[in-house]
Formats: C-alpha cells, sequence, structure tokens
C-alpha cells in the first residue's frame, strides 16, 4: 500500500500558523530561526501573531506555506513517501520534503517566486475565478471562445478536481468567461480575490525572472519521485524536474490528473502536510476509495 504526501498552495494559509510547530520541538525552532536568517525579517512573527493583511502579502503567504508545510514533514516520524506532489507553490514543499532541493534553496526559490508574481501582477494586471459544475470540456471551449472574440488570454489554469476549474487571464476575459458559464448551466462562477493571471501566459515576466534561479539551484535524485503540475507524471531526473519547475508559472496546474496517476501508479494512502484540509477535500472527490489523512 504506498503513500503519497500532498503539499497545498497558496490560500492555506491563516494567522497563528506554525505556532505549534515552533513551540513542540528544537528541531522545529531551528528551521524557523534559519528561515527568519535567509528572509531577512522574522516571518515567524507575522506567521504566529501577524493580522491577516500582513500574512496575505504575497512576500509573506509564499514563504509561510512553505515553511509550515516543509518543517511538518522535516519533523513527522517515520516520513517514508512513496511519490510526493504539490498544488502550485506546494511543488516547491514537496522538492524539499523529497529531498530533491536543500530547505534554504527551496526558501529562496519560493521568496523569488513572490516577488517576481508580484512584480508580475503589478505590470500586466489580471484575474481568476472558479467555475463550479461544468465538465473541464466544456470550461476549455469557453475559454477558448471568449479568448478568439476578445483577442485577450484567459485559459483553464486549475484543474482541482471534477466540477471545479479555475480560468486565468485578464480581467475583461475572465468576466466574460463567468457570464458564458453562467449560461451554459455553471451552478457558480466565483472570481478569485487575486491581483494576478497566474498560471497564465500573463506570468511570462516572472517566469522569465524565476526560471534564472532555478537554472542556478542545485537539483539532485530524491527519495521519491515527484508527480510535477505541468504534466501529471512522476519525475526523478533532475534536469527534467528543472525544466517543468520553469515551465509552472505559466502553465496550468494538473492536479486531478495527478492525484489519478498517483493512485493509478499504487497510491491508497493520501497524507496533507502543511496548512489547512483544501487538497484532502479536493483529492476525495476525484478518487473516493483512498484514504486521505493530515500530517
Amino acid at each position: 500500500m504506498k503513500k503519497a504526501y500532498v503539499f497545498p498552495g497558496q490560500g492555506s494559509q491563516f494567522v497563528g500558523m506554525g505556532k505549534d510547530l515552533y513551540e513542540k520541538s528544537t528541531k522545529s525552532r531551528a528551521l524557523f530561526e534559519e528561515a527568519n536568517r535567509i528572509l531577512g525579517f522574522r516571518i515567524t512573527d507575522v506567521m504566529f501573531s501577524g493580522t491577516e493583511d500582513e500574512l496575505k502579502q504575497t512576500k509573506v503567504t509564499q514563504p509561510a506555506i512553505f515553511l509550515h508545510s516543509v518543517i511538518l514533514a522535516k519533523v513527522a516520524e517515520n516520513f517514508a513517501p512513496d511519490m510526493v506532489a504539490g498544488h502550485s507553490l506546494g511543488e516547491f514543499s514537496a522538492l524539499v520534503a523529497a529531498d530533491i532541493i536543500s530547505f534554504e534553496d527551496g526558501l529562496k526559490l519560493v521568496a523569488q517566486r513572490a516577488e517576481a508574481m508580484q512584480k508580475a501582477c503589478e505590470a500586466t494586471p489580471g484575474s481568476m475565478a472558479a467555475i463550479l459544475g461544468l465538465d473541464d470540456s466544456k470550461v476549455e471551449e469557453i475559454c477558448k471562445e471568449v479568448s478568439h472574440t476578445t483577442q485577450q488570454v484567459v485559459i483553464a489554469a486549475n484543474y482541482n478536481c471534477p466540477g471545479q476549474l479555475v480560468v486565468s487571464g485578464t480581467t475583461q476575459a475572465v468576466n466574460a468567461v463567468c457570464e458564458h458559464a453562467k449560461q451554459a448551466g455553471a451552478k457558480r462562477a466565483l472570481l478569485l480575490p487575486v491581483s494576478g493571471a497566474f498560471h497564465s501566459p500573463l506570468m511570462e515576466t516572472a517566469r522569465e525572472q524565476l526560471s534564472r534561479a532555478i537554472e542556478q539551484t542545485s537539483f539532485q535524485r530524491g527519495i521519491c519521485p515527484i508527480y510535477q503540475n505541468v504534466d501529471a507524471k512522476p519525475h526523478a531526473e533532475p534536469t527534467l524536474i528543472k525544466q517543468n519547475l520553469i515551465k509552472q508559472l505559466t502553465s496550468p496546474v494538473l492536479w486531478t490528473q495527478s492525484v489519478l496517476a498517483m493512485v493509478k501508479d499504487g497510491a491508497a494512502l493520501f497524507f496533507e502536510c502543511g496548512p489547512g484540509k483544501v487538497l484532502q477535500g479536493l483529492i476525495k472527490k476525484i478518487t473516493p476509495e483512498v484514504e486521505v489523512f493530515s500530517l
């Protein structure tokens, strides 16, 4: 019975996150303090006792979720995954947990990713929306139609679970997709509280900036394969993992496909490693027959 460990992305943060970990063990404290040193500010102060608005700052949110997830894995007893995967930002947590990149390198990449995405959002504002209750193929069809008629970017960006697909693109095009989706019978079309078109071609400047940092980072063979967002396939070869990670910011997150691929390859126990239970809910909708737990 194979075990898969999965790591959440942005949106799972909450005030007080990681405080119990910090207080529980000397190893956790050492890693959190190392993170404060690497980042150049006390992110632990914001995580443990900051305001929701402070925690929502991109430069804080992404490293905070990464730290909570990775440190949970580092201090877990019997952490022995047969495979790992992460949703968007969570892919970086998965890489560190599987010993493909170091803790320090992972945190630096996440900090640079957050900065690059923030700059891209300011330079090219965009939007995202969750379309609920339509087949993926229908949402893809609507995106193509709107993109063609408006001559603006909008794509299916996050394949979260059957009946839940997030679209990403210019604000005008995303709004148009929402209207078309409702007319096509979607249960809901919800604009997300983000200022950028993540996982779309509008993140190209962020991809370019982050790719340079990824190229300069040392990747090695880890303790297990990682199922990556861009192709939902298991990878162990460092060079290919790098290439896929560089593509990630401008490519859709194939989460549904990744979970199904892990199950096909024998995963029967899934452990969500990080704040919240978002991935547990998605996995239960994708494949109800597996067991899902929090770490």
